[in-house]
């Protein structure tokens, strides 16, 4: 039996695992990748610009087990949870949330030194605090004029933890705490993400419920783009060995929902040119969580084989690692990630992250008490009706 314990921590090293595997290739593109490593296999790989001067210059290193934005998100979130000891909504991210991002110092793997999350996050998440900070906002529109991205989705794994076994609250929750944050299409990731977190805590959960339950909450172009995709995944398992093969059919069912390609950097000749990309829309999608699925149906579940190649890809490689490790963390408990690289990503990042789950899985064991209590109290009152 997989404990509840065993459980959040899958969960939180599944997404560090899956975030240090793909920050190595962050933006590359497929072919890129296949050319410079074959496939990323491991955390401890050396990350493609590292031996750029401009790296040096900035004061930033990625590779041999460093994670990213989307590791140091979660790990905020489940300290806003031990604090508030309770469900979150809007004003939480608007208050709690914006403390731990913007105000509360911590080591920063990436700069190797103490800084603020804020300073390493992308423009998208930097909204959070020009919206609720600066702009004093009703926080349930912080997400409003955002770039539309998977920002949200990418750390929103707590929500699920905390109701684990009831993915229809884990969307809700999802919806409410990030619609400070994104809109669209990319706060529909995040309510589908913390839903699947949710379910795979189910004894004897198969990749296929995950897929069903992301179906059965999904919306729109986000529905059909799992749906697609992960349909394409089923029919290529025989041939999942021809990466080639596979990457080809992802992207190219993908592309019916995320127009973007591989064409995934801003640059000075794009600015004034007007496209669809990252903007609301009921009919897109963002890429990661539907790729995330998909290779998971591909491989059946296993995490390994699944992050290294979702995040051997190409594109947003960190945010697929994250979610496949994410989930199937959830699903398979701790014991499904390398005791070797659980002792990188603690030694390299420097984040107590086995003591902070420790600590959360006290705090969500304490909410979903007060969630049975409360329910126990409820059915009590309608046997009197």
């Amino acid at each position: 039996m997989i404990t509840f314990a065993e459980r959040v921590k899958g969960v939180v090293f599944g997404t560090a695992y899956g975030d240090a595997m793909g920050a190595v290739v962050e933006k590359l593109t497929y072919g890129e990748i296949k050319s410079r490593f074959g496939r990323v296999d491991t955390t401890m790989t050396k990350w493609w610009k590292a031996d750029w001067p401009e790296a040096a210059r900035l004061g930033r290193m990625r590779g041999e087990g460093i994670v990213t934005d989307d590791t140091l998100m979660t790990l905020a979130l489940m300290n806003v949870y031990c604090t508030e000891q309770r469900h979150l909504d809007a004003y939480d991210l608007a208050n709690e949330f914006v403390k731990e991002i913007a105000f509360r110092p911590r080591y920063i793997p990436e700069f190797g030194k103490e800084a603020l999350i804020m300073d390493r996050l992308f423009y998208p998440e930097k909204h959070i605090f020009n919206r609720h900070v600066l702009a004093n906002c009703e926080p349930r529109e912080g997400g409003y004029g955002n770039m539309v991205n998977c920002g949200a989705a990418m750390y929103i794994a707590p929500v699920g933890i905390v109701n684990a076994c009831n993915p229809k609250a884990a969307y809700d929750e999802a919806i409410l705490f990030a619609s400070g944050h994104q809109v669209s299409y990319g706060l529909e990731a995040a309510g589908v993400m913390a839903a699947c977190v949710a379910k795979a805590f189910e004894p004897g959960v198969t990749v296929e419920d995950i897929v069903q339950t992301a179906l059965l909450y999904a919306k729109d172009g986000t529905k059909r783009a799992i749906q697609d995709i992960c349909a394409a995944a089923a029919e290529m398992k025989h041939m999942k060995e021809d990466r080639d093969a596979v990457v080809a059919c992802f992207h190219a069912v993908i592309r019916n929902y995320s127009p973007m390609g591989d064409d995934v950097n801003r640059s000075i000749d794009k600015v004034g040119i007007p496209s669809n990309h990252y903007t609301p829309s009921r009919l897109f999608a963002i890429e990661e969580l539907p790729l995330a699925l998909a290779y998971m149906v591909l491989h059946d579940g296993d995490m390994q084989e699944a992050v290294k190649d979702g995040v051997s890809s190409g594109r947003d490689t960190d945010s697929i690692g994250v979610m496949i490790g994410a989930i199937l963390g959830g699903m398979q408990g701790i014991k499904a990630i390398p005791a070797s690289e659980i002792a990188v990503l603690e030694s390299a990042n420097k984040q107590d992250i086995e003591i902070n789950c420790d600590r959360f899985a006290d705090a969500a064991r304490a909410i979903i008490g007060q969630d049975l209590n409360l329910n126990a109290r409820r059915q009590e009152q309608l046997l009197f009706v």
